[in-house]
């Protein structure tokens, strides 16, 4: 079952380093078979709290892909170059298809 991780950019410092973190990460993401569904600094809040800076959504093949992509060494490399200017966020989300299989699972809670 897919898995998601939602990146979001809460402060920024120095915005250069996503020139060299943008590629390692890319790269890493898809030796895990992973691929950016979205991935923007142009955010609009619908509701709540104002939106981060930036925000990625990643899907992945499965659970294990995906924690297996942010463990790697490979990734750490990149995600240790992102935290010299900025504070991020990262969530997985865990059996993401849920939603893909039936939309009203999401506000029922059920599983599908």
């Amino acid at each position: 079952m897919k898995a998601f991780v939602v990146a979001e950019r809460l402060r920024e410092w120095d915005g250069t380093v996503f020139e060299s973190y943008g590629p390692l990460a890319a790269s890493s993401i898809a030796r895990f078979g992973g691929r950016y569904l979205a991935l923007s600094d142009r955010l609009t809040g619908l509701e709540g709290p104002p939106p981060p800076l930036a925000m990625a959504v990643i899907e992945f093949p499965n659970l294990e892909q995906a924690q297996a992509w942010y463990a790697s060494s490979e990734y750490q490399q990149a995600a240790a170059i992102r935290r010299s200017g900025a504070e991020n966020r990262f969530v997985l989300i865990v059996e993401g298809a849920a939603a893909a299989q039936d939309p009203l699972a999401v506000s029922s809670g059920e599983q599908t």
